[in-house]
């Protein structure tokens, strides 16, 4: 017989298409791909927009921060490349309305910009009270202010009125909408004021000993070669920064600047990715099943090519072009299903990302079509090529040539391969590893544990007492104990990635909603003087705020020396390690740890003046360990103490944390002011301006927003997940279906042997459910068991959660497996009873 692999595999391909024995191997191939590239397409397209975003947060392509002017150096190197600059500074400061207006003052966050700002993203503002805020270039003039909305109702005032900055009396003329260098930290939640450069110095606010934060921004020119010079700026800006020592000056660019990026997307981002690789692991499972029975569908087709004289060669690369081509049309599939998956993504997170988004590469396409491909190569061609072995002799020996299991060294590249993609997918090793990790696992425990289960039954059943049924299912059971390992761990891998993500929406989002709890602090108060201490509190007391507050002292410090070696900047390669040791810290000191910061390591020394308590995550970062001596410079003091714990802090818990504590209940040496976080009483809404009238000096952060921006966001992500789910649930049912459906001809013809020696319809239909019940319950109790394993691993290594186990866990896993197992097999099997019994003996014979 003389004939083409390529006809031979397109013909194969349209006969088998129209018999249906490829829809379950195309469908299980399009999820995958479709969920794994809707997150692609949606990661690609935030990422690019952040990187578009991280410019206008700059200020500019790269910006010179220092705590004095900017070097003129700098600025002479800037003028060199040809680039753009803009200079602006900002400082806290007290803010007044005229004695005529009440004498309302308010601690507000000063800027004052020169023309140019800002060299990137826009800044937008109105000229009228309660009118949208429109794009502009334009500055404040001379001798005008713009303010944000919420300083013109704390002071009492309005559009026009004057407003006292120090010595000088300035217009208000417009409010701010968006600064997009605004940025983050205490100083940028107290209202901003926004003021031309050129009427700083009447205002006679910046003194020798002031602080002052001076920011040079710098930007290209259009074009590669404008790119180029900001490079080349920023490598020369930071050797000159280094070869001078010159402390308090960093340079800050788009690779590795500010870390203000929320990680509420990244967060969200790991939950989609969690869900998408659930989703390809469940599909893989479904292509190794449909792929077995397809082999298994094609023995005798195959056996009778044999004997017509085709070559083992042409057999394999006949099916091989005929699976490849699936898993290109799965693959397309899948990433067109996926690109319009990610849109609704967008609009879920509606407020988390800005729908301009920049649009995506062409990469995620390659990627969904390289794992529909992987799918088919490693999961769906290991047992088809069995087929090319199969002998000639089968069209007269049935018992011959059937599908021998896998050698561990194919089965193992295969798996190796696909896990490789799936770990590259997830973007993160430790997401990827306990997933992947995880579930290979359970294949291994699912597996054992079946076989004993199978090996214990027929142990278990005594055939002289027990029902003809369960009888007859213990026999079904016990003479094909791969079938059933086969199935067991099939339906448990389904029903484990389904509880996963059952827990995943329950536990996990509700530990997320308690780590921002509704009842949360919602308000920040810093700059509450020693002598303000008591009666402050005693003003809380009166406005009814409980009694159980945070309330810390508060001290200034920088770090200075690491165990007698002085701290430089040089010191670290990693640039966050390097904006703390510039920075000064906001230390603390408690008698009592606090209840929010667990000890992770070392001991609470309480009343130990020599002693320190560190986050540990800054441990980390500067590379501290416990035993180590470090010394502060508090307001000209040097103050020397050693590390005894590590604390591990919740930095979005709402609640008051600090880098460092120490474990005493005073220290009267050192200058302090204090912070209190609360939560407002409710209903009162003059609260806030009633406090600053009686406390003048203090800045009064409100959070209210931000807490219920945090809430909104929980919300969308929940939704985000969930339409997500859509495809992995699609996936599980596709694992139980064909599971189920693997082992269809062959208990086809086994009840039609058990028909013609005269058993009836009814015996058959309760042996059946006794045994799709039996494999589903195990199932359902194994996937529990590992789920709750699995989960605590995402929880506590991944999503940083505390994890509470359920006690509703193994019930609802072993009754949720039986009952999907039984409805998947009525589903697979319904005509396995139905058919004739002749019909089926024929062609078992045929």
């Amino acid at each position: 017989m003389n004939i083409s692999f390529l006809r031979l595999g397109f013909t194969n391909l349209r006969r088998d298409w129209r018999a249906g024995q490829l829809r379950l191997l195309l469908l299980a191939v399009t999820l995958a791909v479709a969920t794994l590239t809707a997150v692609s397409f949606f990661a690609d397209r935030l990422n690019r927009g952040m990187q578009r975003d991280a410019l206008q947060l700059l200020g500019g392509d790269a910006v010179v921060v220092s705590d004095q002017p900017t070097p003129a150096a700098l600025q002479a190197l800037a003028a060199k490349h040809g680039l753009q600059t803009s200079a602006s500074l900002g400082f806290p400061t007290m803010a007044r309305t005229l004695d005529a207006e009440g004498g309302s003052t308010r601690l507000v966050a000063l800027k004052a910009v020169e023309a140019g700002y800002p060299l990137r993203g826009q800044l937008t503002a109105s000229t009228k009270e309660g009118v949208a805020p429109v794009a502009t270039r334009d500055i404040p003039a001379p001798g005008e202010v713009w303010v944000d909305p919420g300083l013109l109702d704390a002071l009492g005032t309005h559009l026009g009125s004057e407003l006292l900055l120090g010595e000088a009396r300035l217009r208000i003329s417009r409010v701010i909408g968006v600064e997009p260098d605004r940025g983050g930290g205490f100083v940028n939640f107290a209202p901003r004021v926004l003021m031309n450069r050129a009427d700083l110095t009447a205002t006679q606010l910046v003194q020798p000993a002031s602080r002052v934060n001076y920011r040079y921004a710098v930007a290209a020119k259009d074009g590669a070669a404008g790119e180029a010079e900001v490079r080349r700026f920023v490598a020369q800006a930071k050797a000159w920064i280094e070869a001078e020592h010159a402390r308090g000056t960093r340079v800050e660019a788009l690779d590795g600047g500010r870390p203000e990026l929320s990680n509420t997307l990244e967060r969200a981002e790991k939950f989609l990715q969690l869900v998408a690789l659930l989703a390809a692991l469940l599909s893989a499972v479904a292509v190794g099943l449909a792929a077995r029975a397809f082999a298994n569908a094609h023995l005798d087709s195959c056996a009778m090519l044999r004997v017509l004289g085709l070559s083992q060669a042409t057999i394999a690369r006949a099916h091989t072009l005929e699976f490849l081509l699936i898993g290109l049309g799965g693959g397309l599939l899948g990433a067109a299903l996926g690109w319009a998956a990610h849109h609704v993504f967008v609009l879920l997170l509606a407020g988390l990302v800005d729908a301009a988004l920049p649009a995506p590469g062409l990469w995620p396409v390659g990627f969904g079509l390289g794992v529909g491909l992987t799918l088919m190569i490693a999961f769906g061609l290991p047992p088809v090529l069995q087929l090319a072995r199969v002998p000639a002799l089968r069209v007269i020996r049935r018992e011959v040539g059937e599908p021998r299991p896998l050698s561990l060294g194919v089965l193992g590249l295969g798996l190796a391969g696909f896990a490789a993609l799936l770990l590259a997918a997830s973007r993160d090793w430790t997401l990827g590893l306990i997933t992947v990790g995880g579930f290979a696992l359970a294949v291994g425990l699912f597996a054992c544990a079946a076989w004993g289960a199978v090996a214990v039954l027929r142990r278990v059943v005594r055939e002289d007492r027990a029902p003809r049924w369960l009888i007859l299912a213990t026999r079904q059971l016990s003479a094909r104990p791969v079938y059933a390992v086969l199935q067991v761990s099939s339906l448990a891998i389904g029903l484990l990635a389904l509880l996963l993500l059952a827990l995943l929406r329950t536990d996990l989002i509700d530990s997320w909603r308690k780590a921002t709890p509704v009842n949360a602090p919602n308000r920040f108060v810093i700059n509450i003087q020693p002598d303000q201490a008591q009666s402050f509190q005693a003003a809380l007391a009166r406005a009814g705020v409980a009694a159980d507050h945070d309330w810390y002292p508060m001290i200034r410090g920088r770090l200075v020396a690491v165990n007698d070696r002085p701290v430089q900047a040089s010191d670290y390669q990693d640039d966050r390690a390097q904006r703390l040791v510039e920075r000064e810290f906001n230390l603390s000191y408690s008698a009592q740890p606090p209840s929010h910061n667990p000890i992770v390591a070392g001991q609470w020394t309480n009343e130990d003046p020599n002693a320190i308590s560190m986050e540990d995550g800054i441990a980390e970062t500067l590379g501290l360990k416990l035993g180590d001596r470090l010394r502060f410079d508090i307001a000209g003091l040097q103050h020397e103490t050693t590390i005894t714990s590590l604390r591990e802090v919740d930095w979005g818990s709402m609640r008051a944390n600090f880098f460092a504590l120490y474990p005493v209940s005073s220290m009267p040496e050192l200058p302090v002011t204090y912070l209190a976080a609360f939560r407002a009483p409710e209903g009162n809404s003059r609260f806030d301006s009633q406090l600053v009238r009686e406390f003048p000096n203090v800045t009064v952060v409100d959070l209210s927003i931000t807490l219920a921006q945090v809430q909104q966001v929980l919300a969308q992500v929940s939704r985000a997940v969930e339409f997500l789910f859509g495809f992995t649930l699609a996936a599980g049912l596709v694992v139980l279906y064909a599971a189920v459906a693997s082992t269809r001809e062959e208990r086809a013809r086994e009840y039609a042997v058990m028909r013609a020696v005269g058993a009836g319809g009814a015996l058959l239909r309760q042996m059946q459910r006794a045994e799709l019940l039996g494999l589903g319950l195990l199932a359902g109790v194994l996937a529990a068991v590992v789920s709750g394993a699995v989960g605590w691993a995402l929880a506590r290594f991944v999503f940083n959660f505390e994890w509470g186990g359920s006690l509703w866990l193994l019930p609802v896993g072993g009754l949720s497996g039986a009952a999907l197992a039984l409805g998947a097999g009525w589903w697979g099997l319904r005509a396995v009873l139905r058919a004739p019994v002749v019909d089926t003996l024929r062609k078992a014979a045929a």
